[in-house]
């Protein structure tokens, strides 16, 4: 069992930045790979960015590259999005999710493979 805590979210004018935090506790989270998703109401919850266990490989949505970064410090059992450049259009509830498989190269961007998820963390962006 592993549980997630996302935090950092809140409310930024069009063109800010925030970052997001999701804490891990539980199972060994280092050997885990993780992922941000978001959900806008009335939407699809979409993949935004996946990082593997060792940060060796990463992976963004399109719509969100080279404006976000994700990372992860696993002695914190912690992993982030930086978020810069915001858009109205990047407003969602965002959730951090942990993906079923272990020590694997390649990252998932899709919400079947990941098996926790956290609460979400509110992103509003005002334009």
């Amino acid at each position: 069992q592993v549980q997630l805590v996302e935090s950092g979210g809140g409310l930024v004018q069009a063109g800010g930045s925030l970052r997001l935090s999701c804490a891990a506790s539980g199972r060994d989270f280092s050997s885990y790979n993780m992922a941000w998703f978001r959900q806008a109401p009335g939407k699809e919850r979409d993949f935004v960015a996946s990082i593997n266990w060792s940060a060796g490989n990463i992976a963004y949505a399109d719509s969100v590259k080279g404006r976000f970064t994700i990372s992860r410090d696993n002695a914190k059992k912690t992993v982030y999005l930086q978020m810069h450049s915001l858009k109205p259009e990047d407003a969602a509830v965002y959730y951090c999710a942990v993906d079923r498989n272990r020590y694997t190269f390649q990252v998932s961007v899709d919400s079947k493979n990941f098996e926790y998820w956290g609460q979400g963390t509110q992103v509003t962006v005002s334009s």
